[in-house]
């Protein structure tokens, strides 16, 4: 029998390449995305949601399931990134990334879990960021949301286990996609404290997704999560100095850490 997959945010970026490569394995996957009726010849099947009003959750989960039978995986992948210097950054904005990126990411499990559970089997894959393993200057939200879902993912990991249903975190780096143009920027004001260094670190940012790693090689890690009996909590998948600064701020004293974070985007 053929697995259902759900991928929110499936149109484009890494949820696109992601719902490509499975449909290419075999899979039946159902991508997601707000204007699903405005994209043309999709290269799978896409239903309209969007993960900031329930009600559009309910409905697509519910298509899903009324043409299948089934929702066998969720890979829960829609995001918005958010950059600017906290004290700039409007409050309501920053609220509005949490929705997208943490409360989202909830109300569509929360959507899935009563036909996992009717199933006695599922999978949800949380797609958070190796960001959420520290606080970036002037990303110091888009951190936070990530790092929010993946804590949150290792208590409803445990809370559901009992009934066959496996969560699990896969943390991506920088990877070459459109996301950089759906962020919300804090505008760059003339006369902020924090011009010079805010502008020359939104540069860095565009670069680090400009040159980085092709969405397919996120593609090929949640294939081989889905084929995991048993998976971790947590998954990382990036360039070498990326996964390994995870690794330093676990072993390093925090002054230590911080310095090289503040050297690396020269503050």
């Amino acid at each position: 029998m053929k697995k259902v997959v759900l991928i929110t945010g499936g149109s484009s970026g890494i949820g696109k390449s992601v719902g490509e490569f499975l449909t290419q394995k075999g899979f039946i996957v159902y991508g997601t995305s707000r204007n699903s009726d405005k994209i043309k010849n999709p290269p799978f099947k896409l239903v309209s949601l969007d993960v900031n009003h329930t009600e559009t959750i309910a409905e697509a989960v519910s298509e899903v399931i009324g043409n299948e039978g089934r929702l066998d995986i969720l890979i829960n992948n829609a995001g918005m990134g958010i950059t600017g210097p906290i004290e700039e950054t409007p409050t309501n904005e920053m609220r509005n990334v949490f929705d997208t990126n943490f409360f989202g990411a909830i109300d569509v499990m929360k959507a899935v879990l009563p036909q996992m559970r009717t199933q006695n089997s599922g999978l949800i894959i949380n797609v958070t960021s190796i960001a959420g393993y520290m606080g970036l200057p002037f990303r110091g939200i888009y951190s936070a949301t990530k790092g929010a879902l993946e804590i949150v993912t290792e208590a409803i990991r445990m809370e559901v286990k009992s009934f066959g249903i496996e969560v699990t975190n896969v943390a991506p780096g920088d990877f070459a996609t459109n996301i950089a143009s759906g962020r919300f920027h804090t505008p760059v004001f003339e006369n902020s404290p924090y011009k010079d260094v805010y502008q020359s670190n939104l540069d860095l940012m565009d670069s680090h997704v400009d040159s980085g790693s092709d969405p397919i090689e996120m593609a090929k890690a949640i294939y081989k999560i889905i084929n995991t009996k048993k998976p971790k909590v947590h998954y990382k998948v990036g360039d070498f100095m990326q996964k390994f600064s995870i690794v330093l701020k676990k072993i390093l004293p925090d002054t230590i850490y911080e310095k090289l974070l503040m050297n690396h985007y020269k503050l």
